[in-house]
Protein backbone atom coordinates (compact mmCIF):
# COMPACT_ATOMS: atom_id res chain seq x y z
CA UNK A 1 0.00 0.00 0.00
CA UNK A 2 1.44 3.39 -1.02
CA UNK A 3 1.69 6.57 0.95
CA UNK A 4 -1.35 8.79 1.43
CA UNK A 5 -1.04 12.02 -0.57
CA UNK A 6 -2.06 15.09 1.46
CA UNK A 7 -1.73 18.79 0.69
CA UNK A 8 -0.74 21.03 3.61
CA UNK A 9 -1.31 24.78 3.27
CA UNK A 10 0.82 26.61 5.79
CA UNK A 11 2.87 29.73 6.38
CA UNK A 12 6.64 29.69 5.66
CA UNK A 13 7.77 29.21 9.26
CA UNK A 14 11.14 28.08 10.59
CA UNK A 15 9.27 25.62 12.84
CA UNK A 16 7.69 23.92 9.80
CA UNK A 17 10.62 24.24 7.38
CA UNK A 18 11.61 20.59 7.93
CA UNK A 19 8.20 19.49 6.65
CA UNK A 20 8.56 21.79 3.68
CA UNK A 21 12.04 20.58 2.67
CA UNK A 22 11.37 16.93 3.52
CA UNK A 23 14.01 16.55 6.23
CA UNK A 24 11.14 15.49 8.51
CA UNK A 25 8.51 13.16 7.08
CA UNK A 26 5.22 11.92 8.43
CA UNK A 27 5.06 8.12 8.36
CA UNK A 28 2.80 6.86 5.60
CA UNK A 29 2.09 10.35 4.23
CA UNK A 30 3.40 12.11 1.15
CA UNK A 31 2.95 15.73 2.22
CA UNK A 32 2.77 18.46 -0.42
CA UNK A 33 3.55 21.71 1.39
CA UNK A 34 1.84 24.76 -0.12
CA UNK A 35 3.40 27.87 1.45
CA UNK A 36 1.33 31.01 1.66
CA UNK A 37 0.17 33.84 3.85
CA UNK A 38 -2.21 32.76 6.62
CA UNK A 39 -5.07 35.14 5.77
CA UNK A 40 -5.31 33.77 2.22
CA UNK A 41 -5.00 30.16 3.44
CA UNK A 42 -7.79 30.64 5.97
CA UNK A 43 -10.09 32.15 3.35
CA UNK A 44 -9.51 29.36 0.85
CA UNK A 45 -9.98 26.65 3.47
CA UNK A 46 -13.08 28.17 5.05
CA UNK A 47 -14.77 29.04 1.74
CA UNK A 48 -13.74 26.11 -0.46
CA UNK A 49 -12.21 23.41 1.82
CA UNK A 50 -9.43 23.46 -0.74
CA UNK A 51 -6.73 21.56 1.19
CA UNK A 52 -6.69 18.27 3.08
CA UNK A 53 -4.69 19.91 5.90
CA UNK A 54 -4.13 23.57 6.62
CA UNK A 55 -3.10 26.19 9.11
CA UNK A 56 -6.22 27.80 10.57
CA UNK A 57 -7.24 30.81 12.63
CA UNK A 58 -7.88 29.52 16.14
CA UNK A 59 -10.80 31.88 16.69
CA UNK A 60 -12.42 31.01 13.36
CA UNK A 61 -12.11 27.32 14.16
CA UNK A 62 -13.71 27.83 17.59
CA UNK A 63 -16.55 29.76 15.94
CA UNK A 64 -17.17 26.85 13.56
CA UNK A 65 -17.48 24.47 16.48
CA UNK A 66 -19.83 26.86 18.23
CA UNK A 67 -22.01 26.92 15.11
CA UNK A 68 -22.11 23.12 14.99
CA UNK A 69 -19.95 22.99 11.85
CA UNK A 70 -17.75 19.86 11.96
CA UNK A 71 -15.99 20.40 8.62
CA UNK A 72 -12.57 20.19 10.28
CA UNK A 73 -10.83 18.65 13.25
CA UNK A 74 -7.70 20.18 14.76
CA UNK A 75 -4.41 18.90 16.10
CA UNK A 76 -2.66 20.87 18.88
CA UNK A 77 0.21 22.20 16.78
CA UNK A 78 0.11 25.95 17.39
CA UNK A 79 1.99 27.45 14.47
CA UNK A 80 1.54 31.08 15.48
CA UNK A 81 1.29 32.57 18.95
CA UNK A 82 1.81 36.20 19.84
CA UNK A 83 1.23 38.34 22.91
CA UNK A 84 -1.03 41.24 21.97
CA UNK A 85 -0.02 44.03 24.36
CA UNK A 86 2.26 45.50 21.67
CA UNK A 87 -0.32 45.50 18.87
CA UNK A 88 -2.74 48.12 20.15
CA UNK A 89 -1.96 51.45 18.46
CA UNK A 90 -3.35 54.92 19.13
CA UNK A 91 -3.46 58.31 17.52
CA UNK A 92 -1.37 60.51 19.80
CA UNK A 93 -3.84 63.38 19.43
CA UNK A 94 -6.86 61.37 20.61
CA UNK A 95 -6.34 62.00 24.32
CA UNK A 96 -5.48 58.39 25.10
CA UNK A 97 -2.90 57.96 27.82
CA UNK A 98 -3.96 54.63 29.34
CA UNK A 99 -6.26 51.73 28.42
CA UNK A 100 -9.27 53.13 30.27
CA UNK A 101 -9.15 56.15 27.94
CA UNK A 102 -10.30 53.86 25.12
CA UNK A 103 -13.85 53.99 26.44
CA UNK A 104 -16.00 55.85 23.93
CA UNK A 105 -13.29 55.82 21.24
CA UNK A 106 -13.39 54.58 17.64
CA UNK A 107 -11.21 51.51 17.21
CA UNK A 108 -10.19 49.98 13.90
CA UNK A 109 -9.79 46.23 13.46
CA UNK A 110 -9.06 44.32 10.23
CA UNK A 111 -11.66 41.65 11.12
CA UNK A 112 -13.70 41.66 14.29
CA UNK A 113 -13.44 37.87 14.60
CA UNK A 114 -9.71 37.46 13.92
CA UNK A 115 -7.85 35.81 16.78
CA UNK A 116 -5.51 38.76 17.33
CA UNK A 117 -8.50 41.05 17.88
CA UNK A 118 -10.28 38.53 20.13
CA UNK A 119 -7.21 38.18 22.35
CA UNK A 120 -6.59 41.95 22.46
CA UNK A 121 -10.19 42.65 23.44
CA UNK A 122 -9.98 39.92 26.09
CA UNK A 123 -6.81 41.53 27.39
CA UNK A 124 -8.43 44.96 27.55
CA UNK A 125 -11.49 43.56 29.33
CA UNK A 126 -9.81 41.27 31.86
CA UNK A 127 -6.65 43.28 32.58
CA UNK A 128 -7.91 46.85 32.19
CA UNK A 129 -11.70 46.73 32.57
CA UNK A 130 -12.50 48.01 29.05
CA UNK A 131 -15.44 46.15 27.47
CA UNK A 132 -15.92 45.72 23.70
CA UNK A 133 -19.34 47.39 24.03
CA UNK A 134 -17.67 50.56 25.33
CA UNK A 135 -15.96 51.25 22.00
CA UNK A 136 -17.14 51.85 18.45
CA UNK A 137 -15.57 49.39 15.98
CA UNK A 138 -14.50 50.12 12.40
CA UNK A 139 -13.76 47.00 10.38
CA UNK A 140 -11.25 47.05 7.54
CA UNK A 141 -12.50 44.07 5.53
CA UNK A 142 -15.36 41.60 5.46
CA UNK A 143 -15.16 38.83 8.02
CA UNK A 144 -14.32 35.38 6.76
CA UNK A 145 -17.35 34.07 8.66
CA UNK A 146 -20.93 35.22 9.16
CA UNK A 147 -21.22 36.87 12.57
CA UNK A 148 -24.20 37.23 14.87
CA UNK A 149 -22.80 39.70 17.37
CA UNK A 150 -24.42 40.96 20.59
CA UNK A 151 -26.78 43.89 20.16
CA UNK A 152 -24.55 46.23 22.17
CA UNK A 153 -21.60 45.86 19.76
CA UNK A 154 -21.37 48.87 17.43
CA UNK A 155 -19.49 47.97 14.29
CA UNK A 156 -19.35 49.46 10.80
CA UNK A 157 -17.13 48.98 7.74
CA UNK A 158 -14.32 51.36 6.93
CA UNK A 159 -15.07 53.63 3.96
CA UNK A 160 -14.25 51.99 0.64
CA UNK A 161 -10.68 52.62 -0.45
CA UNK A 162 -9.49 53.70 3.01
CA UNK A 163 -6.80 51.76 4.89
CA UNK A 164 -7.09 51.52 8.66
CA UNK A 165 -3.41 52.43 9.05
CA UNK A 166 -3.95 55.72 7.20
CA UNK A 167 -7.19 56.38 9.07
CA UNK A 168 -5.33 56.06 12.36
CA UNK A 169 -2.61 58.44 11.21
CA UNK A 170 -5.18 61.05 10.14
CA UNK A 171 -7.27 60.65 13.29
CA UNK A 172 -10.31 59.19 11.50
CA UNK A 173 -10.09 56.44 14.10
CA UNK A 174 -8.59 56.80 17.57
CA UNK A 175 -6.97 53.40 17.95
CA UNK A 176 -6.20 50.28 15.95
CA UNK A 177 -5.99 46.67 17.05
CA UNK A 178 -4.22 44.64 14.41
CA UNK A 179 -2.27 41.48 13.78
CA UNK A 180 0.86 43.28 12.60
CA UNK A 181 2.45 46.69 13.03
CA UNK A 182 0.53 49.11 10.78
CA UNK A 183 2.33 50.72 7.86
CA UNK A 184 1.97 54.20 9.36
CA UNK A 185 3.79 53.06 12.51
CA UNK A 186 6.52 51.30 10.50
CA UNK A 187 7.22 54.44 8.51
CA UNK A 188 7.47 56.50 11.70
CA UNK A 189 4.29 58.57 11.51
CA UNK A 190 4.52 60.93 14.53
CA UNK A 191 0.79 60.62 15.31
CA UNK A 192 0.85 56.80 15.62
CA UNK A 193 2.04 55.32 18.90
CA UNK A 194 1.70 52.12 20.89
CA UNK A 195 -0.85 52.23 23.70
CA UNK A 196 1.53 50.16 25.84
CA UNK A 197 5.11 51.04 24.82
CA UNK A 198 6.56 48.88 27.63
CA UNK A 199 4.77 45.87 26.17
CA UNK A 200 7.64 43.40 26.62
CA UNK A 201 7.80 43.98 30.35
CA UNK A 202 4.01 43.74 30.60
CA UNK A 203 3.85 40.56 28.53
CA UNK A 204 6.44 38.74 30.62
CA UNK A 205 4.66 39.69 33.84
CA UNK A 206 1.31 38.72 32.31
CA UNK A 207 2.55 35.28 31.32
CA UNK A 208 4.17 34.59 34.67
CA UNK A 209 0.94 35.54 36.42
CA UNK A 210 -1.64 33.96 34.11
CA UNK A 211 0.29 31.31 32.11
CA UNK A 212 -1.51 32.64 29.03
CA UNK A 213 0.70 32.62 25.93
CA UNK A 214 -1.84 33.63 23.27
CA UNK A 215 -2.43 31.07 20.52
CA UNK A 216 -3.27 32.52 17.12
CA UNK A 217 -3.25 29.55 14.71
CA UNK A 218 -3.65 25.79 14.85
CA UNK A 219 -3.67 23.02 12.21
CA UNK A 220 -6.90 21.48 10.93
CA UNK A 221 -7.62 18.33 8.96
CA UNK A 222 -10.62 18.20 6.68
CA UNK A 223 -13.24 16.01 8.35
CA UNK A 224 -13.75 13.71 5.35
CA UNK A 225 -10.02 12.93 5.30
CA UNK A 226 -9.94 12.31 9.05
CA UNK A 227 -12.94 9.98 8.95
CA UNK A 228 -11.38 7.87 6.18
CA UNK A 229 -7.90 7.91 7.74
CA UNK A 230 -8.14 8.72 11.49
CA UNK A 231 -4.49 7.74 12.00
CA UNK A 232 -3.33 10.84 10.13
CA UNK A 233 -4.12 13.10 13.11
CA UNK A 234 -1.51 11.63 15.46
CA UNK A 235 0.97 11.03 12.65
CA UNK A 236 0.80 14.65 11.51
CA UNK A 237 0.93 15.93 15.07
CA UNK A 238 4.11 13.96 15.71
CA UNK A 239 5.57 15.30 12.47
CA UNK A 240 4.85 18.90 13.42
CA UNK A 241 6.48 18.29 16.81
CA UNK A 242 9.51 16.74 15.11
CA UNK A 243 9.85 19.68 12.71
CA UNK A 244 9.75 22.12 15.60
CA UNK A 245 12.42 20.15 17.44
CA UNK A 246 14.65 20.26 14.37
CA UNK A 247 14.13 24.03 14.26
CA UNK A 248 15.15 24.25 17.92
CA UNK A 249 18.35 22.31 17.29
CA UNK A 250 19.30 24.56 14.40
CA UNK A 251 18.51 27.76 16.26
CA UNK A 252 20.57 26.65 19.25
CA UNK A 253 23.69 26.38 17.10
CA UNK A 254 24.28 30.01 17.99
CA UNK A 255 27.99 29.98 17.12
CA UNK A 256 26.85 30.04 13.49
CA UNK A 257 23.37 31.55 13.86
CA UNK A 258 20.62 30.26 11.59
CA UNK A 259 18.43 33.33 12.25
CA UNK A 260 19.45 36.90 11.56
CA UNK A 261 19.86 38.31 15.06
CA UNK A 262 22.93 39.70 16.77
CA UNK A 263 21.95 38.36 20.19
CA UNK A 264 20.17 35.14 19.23
CA UNK A 265 21.72 33.16 22.08
CA UNK A 266 20.60 35.71 24.67
CA UNK A 267 17.10 35.74 23.19
CA UNK A 268 16.80 31.96 23.40
CA UNK A 269 18.09 31.94 26.96
CA UNK A 270 15.58 34.63 27.94
CA UNK A 271 12.69 32.73 26.35
CA UNK A 272 13.69 29.50 28.09
CA UNK A 273 13.96 31.33 31.40
CA UNK A 274 10.33 32.42 31.00
CA UNK A 275 8.71 29.45 29.22
CA UNK A 276 11.03 26.52 29.92
CA UNK A 277 13.15 24.34 27.64
CA UNK A 278 10.29 23.99 25.14
CA UNK A 279 9.76 27.69 24.60
CA UNK A 280 7.14 27.41 21.84
CA UNK A 281 5.01 24.59 23.26
CA UNK A 282 2.55 22.49 21.31
CA UNK A 283 0.07 20.12 22.92
CA UNK A 284 -3.00 20.49 25.11
CA UNK A 285 -1.59 19.97 28.60
CA UNK A 286 1.06 22.67 28.17
CA UNK A 287 -1.50 25.17 26.88
CA UNK A 288 -4.65 24.74 28.97
CA UNK A 289 -4.61 28.30 30.34
CA UNK A 290 -4.08 29.80 26.87
CA UNK A 291 -6.81 27.68 25.29
CA UNK A 292 -9.33 28.31 28.05
CA UNK A 293 -8.73 32.06 27.83
CA UNK A 294 -9.39 32.13 24.09
CA UNK A 295 -12.50 29.96 24.47
CA UNK A 296 -13.79 32.31 27.17
CA UNK A 297 -13.10 35.43 25.12
CA UNK A 298 -14.87 33.99 22.06
CA UNK A 299 -17.91 33.28 24.22
CA UNK A 300 -17.87 36.64 26.02
CA UNK A 301 -17.56 38.52 22.74
CA UNK A 302 -20.51 36.72 21.15
CA UNK A 303 -18.49 34.67 18.66
CA UNK A 304 -19.81 31.38 20.09
CA UNK A 305 -23.29 30.81 21.55
CA UNK A 306 -21.90 28.68 24.38
CA UNK A 307 -18.60 28.19 26.17
CA UNK A 308 -16.71 25.55 24.16
CA UNK A 309 -14.59 23.05 26.10
CA UNK A 310 -10.93 22.33 25.33
CA UNK A 311 -11.60 18.63 24.68
CA UNK A 312 -14.01 19.57 21.86
CA UNK A 313 -11.19 21.08 19.79
CA UNK A 314 -8.73 18.31 18.98
CA UNK A 315 -8.59 14.77 17.64
CA UNK A 316 -8.68 12.43 20.68
CA UNK A 317 -5.48 10.68 19.65
CA UNK A 318 -3.56 13.96 19.91
CA UNK A 319 -4.59 14.87 23.46
CA UNK A 320 -1.52 13.18 24.96
CA UNK A 321 1.61 15.29 25.30
CA UNK A 322 4.61 14.50 23.11
CA UNK A 323 7.67 15.46 25.17
CA UNK A 324 10.71 16.99 23.51
CA UNK A 325 12.68 14.23 21.83
CA UNK A 326 9.77 11.82 21.45
CA UNK A 327 8.49 13.37 18.27
CA UNK A 328 11.76 13.04 16.36
CA UNK A 329 11.77 11.32 12.99
CA UNK A 330 14.79 9.92 11.17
Amino acid sequence: MGELNLTLACGPYDRTQALRDGSVKADGINLLYVAGQPAEIFWRMLQFKEFEVSEMSMSNYISLIGAGDTSFIAIPAFLSRVFRHGYIFINSNAGIEKPSDLVGKRCGVPEYSQTAAVMARGLLQHEYGVLPSQMEWVQGRADRMKLDLPADIRIKPAPAGHELSDMLERGDIDCLITGNNPASFRRGAPSVKRLLPNYLELEIEYYKRTKIYPIMHTVVIRRDVYERHPWVALTLYRAFCAAKERCYRLLMETGSPKATFGWLQAMIEQEQAVFGADWYPYGVENNVASLEALLLYNYEQGLTPRLIKVDELFAPSTMREIPLGEGQFT
